[in-house]
């Protein structure tokens, strides 16, 4: 979707609405039983974390291993929640925030250590896809990532949740505990810094 957006000039706002019935039914299981709960959350958001995680490290292995924690992490947490606060929960902007916090966590522990050069960083196999699609993505996957490594951590956080895993603009300003219009203009720069990085690498090609 990225590539697309860039590619057609688009901004802050694609028009996606936050998946309020789904959320919905995940606080309902999870009020019924935690565990059972448990499982729908992850079963509809998996794909969503884990391809978060892939965005924002680079690295189909550390995507792995924080997508894993990440998910343990909220299941532990849910264990101590009382009703009351499971009512209220926001679970998509609540798992990806608790991924975002692992993400920082394992970057300030590897700071002092030499990183590997970013993997092709191709979405997350769907067995339901076409072949086409698939290969597309992942011709894709290298390119996008080496541009959003170059963006400031702020935008390249703000246009990966936005216009990668889908999430809204309020959902965006609750993970990263930043105003809405904050949020917009963390996109908007994004995606123009995005555009100019592009055209560096394509020789100044438009």
């Amino acid at each position: 979707m990225l590539v697309a957006d860039l590619n057609a000039g688009v901004d802050a706002e694609p028009g996606i609405e936050p998946e309020v019935e789904q959320d919905d039914r995940i606080r309902l299981a999870l009020t019924e039983d935690v565990d059972a709960g448990f499982v729908v959350l992850f079963e509809s958001y998996q794909r969503l974390v884990f391809s978060t995680a892939l965005r924002v490290s680079g690295r189909w292995a550390d995507a792995e291993d924080l997508t894993a924690d990440a998910f343990l992490r909220a299941y532990r947490a849910l264990r101590d929640y009382s009703p009351e606060r499971l009512v209220t929960l926001r679970p998509r902007a609540w798992l990806v925030t608790i991924l975002l916090n692992g993400w920082r966590n394992r970057q300030r522990s590897a700071a002092r250590r030499p990183t590997a050069p970013l993997e092709a960083a191709g979405e997350p196999v769907d067995p339901k896809a076409d072949v086409a699609g698939t290969v597309a993505d992942r011709e894709t996957g290298a390119e996008v990532a080496a541009l959003l490594a170059q963006l400031p951590h702020a935008q390249r956080v703000a246009v990966v949740l936005r216009h990668m895993s889908e999430l809204s603009i309020a959902e965006i300003a609750e993970v990263l505990g930043s105003p809405e219009g904050t949020v917009k203009s963390h996109i908007s720069r994004g995606l123009a810094r995005l555009r100019e990085l592009r055209v560096q690498r394509d020789g100044g090609v438009r």
